[in-house]
């Protein structure tokens, strides 16, 4: 039976593999969608005019959402900063975890709803944010606001923050080209296709198969984001256990 390092280490390199693969699914994806686009609007079959477009809009979009994905967050939630006077409990249980988890203590929000919520964001542990909901504050006991707390933390230390959000940009990219691709190939005719017979049945192949990955690809890039987020949240439970050495915790705030 490995340890809990070792699987920290092996899940890392798990996640590594899965995302490498469904990038390389995004990309094909992206190449026949885009390629059948073209067709489409008249361009001869094999060029990267689409192609290019699309992936550096894709490249942008993985960018921002990477980069400032903990202001986005905080922009929308309307969250506020928490203070350590204010929220005491909360500042001092983060402080005292993260010196166990062996990361920087993340910057920490309040939400005012009533609901029982909380959530990691931040691109790394350097970069990382933790923010909560008043009403889980005024409904958890000290050791299951700690469970919750460790369970965020281990996302933040398993970086679980940088994994989804790069595969939530390749899934929604994916799923705006196919949408747009779905949309005016059904709304009207376009232009026709330039070139002789061997590239007019390239044409109607590309434009099959780009037909197929645009309703396909986002129903399999989701179910594949559902199978990595689920992993993730399980390894989280099991991490946030190993920092506060107290199961019944986060069972009791679940």
């Amino acid at each position: 039976m490995i340890n809990i390092y070792e699987a920290i280490s092996a899940n890392k390199r798990k996640s590594t593999v899965i995302v490498i693969l469904f990038a390389i699914f995004v990309a094909v994806a992206t190449y026949f969608i885009a390629s059948a686009f073209g067709i489409y609007m008249g361009y001869e079959p094999g060029g990267l005019g689409f192609v290019g477009i699309a992936l550096i809009i894709s490249g942008l979009m993985s960018f921002t959402g990477y980069y400032y994905s903990d202001k986005i967050v905080l922009g929308i939630s309307g969250a506020k900063e928490a203070k350590r006077q204010e929220y005491f409990n909360f500042y001092t249980a983060v402080e005292n975890l993260a010196i166990v988890a062996k990361i920087p203590k993340p910057k920490l929000y309040v939400i005012d709803d009533s609901a029982t919520n909380a959530f990691a964001t931040g691109r790394d542990p350097k970069h990382a944010v933790v923010v909560v909901t008043t009403g889980l504050l005024d409904k958890l006991t000290k050791t299951e606001l700690e469970g919750v707390i460790a369970h965020e933390l281990s996302h933040i230390r398993n970086y679980d923050i940088r994994l989804m959000s790069i595969v939530s940009v390749l899934v929604g990219s994916i799923a705006l080209l196919a949408d747009l691709f779905l949309r005016i190939s059904f709304r009207g005719r376009g232009g026709r296709s330039r070139g002789g017979s061997g590239k007019g049945q390239l044409s109607i192949v590309i434009m099959i198969l780009g037909i197929v990955f645009a309703i396909l690809s986002p129903i399999i890039a989701n179910l594949i984001k559902l199978a990595i987020s689920r992993r993730r949240e399980f390894f989280a439970d099991a991490s946030s256990v190993s920092l506060t050495r107290q199961p019944s915790g986060l069972i009791s705030a679940l």
